[in-house]
């Protein structure tokens, strides 16, 4: 076979000061790939973004032996840059060579010089400002509080920044550390310093959103992370390797076809996915989308590759080894002979319903029959109604100021488990796993799933069971509209997150219409995605159980996810990540449309928008059931600065209600108050 190799990388637009590009590591068993540049795994390749000013007391990648490489003599500064080849004289480049290179020169401003003074760094040998302050004699005896003065204060001595050539917008930069407390006196003298001493035009690059209100007072043209981003041809989403062979997805229906060792090309981003062995997305989504975080529970490489099924159409088809860097992807064909050493799939035969990590799956205790109203729920009552309800109670009993979590109660497993026996459940399951090509024939088990799910929903109920939940619905919740969500014990786990896997029922509004909806959330267990990634994940179908919360609806003015620390880098505990879009927040973990996006960090204080949302529709309930979309207007931003502190601020509470586990936290807005509606273990794993 052809050993054909294609290296992907792509524009970016960061400043972190890392270590020259080194060649990619052998890696997949020593089967070697196409040279490439491969820059470390950082956030930084996904969000364009300066380093933090708290990283620079971390080792810088490359590091003295970066520093081996022979350079000509190099004066430790110039006073300006009047040529093409005095920046490049003075540059230090990231990913040389590739399509994402990068060249940047740090510069100081001196503010208490006659006449004000800048400095262009020898930036290969001053990887830092303050080195460079302190070893040129500037500031020799210089300590952290008077550096730290150069940051955050308006009568500060210098001003520290970034000047860089931005290939995806065909332009140079400037730019600060995004926690400088900068003020627009301030950016009007670096915005004056830096145009009289450059030679080519040059515009500011903002890094939070206090430099892009700064910018706007000091009325200075500014080029924002968000708009570089959008220019990005490529996202990691969740780095690592794989082999596997090329399928492409034109529509949602070729995702029926899709196999566990499958490379999915995915025209779309779909709502889910089952699972494969890695994926590449032709439209950018958000870290909290379903896909991604079944990628990352997966530990399957995840990318968004522009023009991807254009570009990897010569490899359907072909057994390929796949890597998602943070600098870029490749992909390589395997020999005739790699593919013949490949090891057994084992989870070719997952879907038999073979139990061998049912112990995961929380142990149901099966004695518990009443419903269990929201208020008396906690994390040990797990046992009876699954995770998600449990922690509901759990936050709820927490007292999170500010915040509030809708009433509802839980329907205990028990329930679940009667209705089945009743209707011979585990004999029906044995009957589907006897067909012909059930096993091997992804699309004949869908069928064979869907034919089940209706027959789950026309079962009959107990009468007396059926009853209690209509007394409960009006005598607790008032017989108003009420979201009907599953609550399983095969999510919400340490180790397996099952996002987007089970169904949820939204304002339902009838006692005839909850009894539907509880069948249909108890029927969503065999929903073809929650089967397909079960059933890799090892979990058989009779050790699943499903428990179901009955909760009042809200009609939420703005909605959306967030992380309790950068879901791209895991070093970044002091950040929190936040998605949001206005209404009710399904689209936000369908992922389908990309949401707005920003991120807090606690230590500088500093947000920063990855995205801002442009919808021009939003959900919100309808008065006879259901959803409904309605017209909003457009260009507002969903989330403020006060809004996304107070965020922040509830997911760190959130998270020491948990034990400070990290969380993945689904959250809402109905006036002043911030609405809880779930949270459960971050789950990321690479392989």
């Amino acid at each position: 076979m052809k050993n054909d190799c294609t290296a992907h990388t792509a524009d970016k637009a960061h400043n972190k000061s890392r270590g020259e590009a080194s060649r990619a590591p052998g890696w997949l068993s020593g089967l070697a790939l196409c040279a490439m540049a491969v820059a470390p795994a950082t956030a930084d390749a996904q969000l364009a973004r300066k380093p933090s000013f708290y990283q620079q007391n971390q080792p810088l990648p490359g590091g003295p032996a970066a520093q081996l490489v022979p350079r000509p003599a190099v004066p430790a500064s110039l006073p300006a840059l009047r040529s093409q080849g005095d920046f490049d004289t003075l540059a230090r480049v990231y990913d040389a060579g590739t399509t994402m290179q990068l060249a940047h020169v740090l510069f100081a401003i001196d503010r208490q010089a006659r006449p004000v003074r800048t400095y262009y760094i020898d930036t290969p040998r001053y990887q830092l400002h303050t080195r460079f302050v302190r070893d040129t004699g500037l500031s020799p005896h210089a300590g952290k509080r008077e550096i730290d003065r150069n940051y955050l204060v308006t009568d500060r001595r210098f001003l520290f920044g970034t000047l860089s050539w931005q290939q995806n917008i065909g332009t140079f930069t400037y730019e600060f550390w995004e926690g400088d407390q900068l003020t627009a006196s301030l950016l009007r003298q670096a915005d004056a310093q830096v145009k009289a001493s450059f030679f080519a035009p040059v515009k500011f690059k903002t890094n939070s959103t206090l430099h892009e209100r700064v910018a706007k007072e000091a009325g200075i043209d500014f080029v924002s992370q968000e708009a570089l981003i959008r220019e990005q041809p490529y996202m990691p989403m969740n780095l690592g390797t794989a082999t596997g062979r090329v399928r492409i997805v034109d529509d949602a229906s070729g995702l029926n076809a899709l196999l566990p060792d499958d490379i999915a090309v995915l025209r779309q981003v779909p709502i889910n996915l089952p699972p494969v062995a890695g994926v590449l997305t032709e439209r950018p989504s958000t870290a909290l989308s379903h896909v991604n975080l079944l990628a990352k529970g997966w530990g399957i490489p995840n990318a968004y590759v522009r023009d991807a099924a254009t570009t990897l159409r010569e490899h359907a088809g072909q057994w390929v080894a796949l890597k998602v860097a943070a600098s870029g992807y490749q992909l390589r064909r395997l020999t005739a002979e790699e593919i013949a050493a490949l090891p057994p799939r084992a989870v070719r035969t997952a879907a038999t319903g073979a139990v061998p990590g049912s112990d995961r799956a929380v142990k149901p205790d099966l004695r518990e029959t009443r419903l269990l109203p929201l208020a008396s729920l906690r994390a040990r009552n797990s046992a009876q109604c699954g995770s998600k309800a449990a922690n509901l109670g759990a936050m709820l009993a927490a007292r999170i100021p500010s915040t509030t979590v809708p009433d509802g109660f839980c329907i205990p497993f028990a329930h679940y488990d009667r209705f089945m026996r009743a209707n011979g459940l585990a004999d029906r399951i044995a009957r589907m796993q006897q067909q012909p090509g059930f096993a091997s024939d992804p699309q004949l088990r869908q069928k064979a799933l869907a034919q089940l799910r209706d027959e789950i929903v026309k079962w009959p109920v107990d009468a007396a069971a059926a009853a209690s939940w209509r007394a409960a619905w009006q005598s607790q919740l008032g017989g108003g509209g009420v979201f009907v969500r599953s609550s399983s014990n095969s999510e919400d786990l340490p180790g397996f997150s099952g996002a987007g896997l089970y169904s949820t029922m939204p304002n339902v509004k009838t006692g005839d219409a909850l009894e539907v909806a509880v069948k249909k959330v108890w029927a969503s267990v065999f929903n073809p995605e929650a089967w397909e990634a079960r059933s890799a994940a090892g979990f058989g179908a009779e050790s699943v159980l499903m428990g179901v919360f009955v909760q009042t609806a809200i009609d939420s003015t703005n909605a959306g996810v967030m992380i309790t620390r950068d879901p791209f880098d895991a070093g970044h505990p002091h950040v929190t990540y936040i998605s949001a879009k206005r209404g009710i927040g399904i689209r936000v973990v369908e992922g389908q449309r990309v949401a707005e996006q920003v991120m807090y960090s606690s230590w500088s204080k500093a947000i920063q928008v990855l995205s801002r949302s442009a919808e021009d529709t939003a959900l919100q309930l309808d008065k006879d059931g259901g959803v409904k979309e309605v017209p909003v207007e457009v260009g507002r931003n969903v989330l403020t600065d006060e809004l996304v502190v107070r965020l922040a601020n509830v997911g760190a509470a959130v998270k020491r209600t948990f034990n400070a586990v990290d969380q993945d936290i689904e959250w809402a807005t109905v006036g002043d108050r911030i609405v809880l509606l779930q949270a459960r273990p971050y789950v990321e794993r690479r392989r």
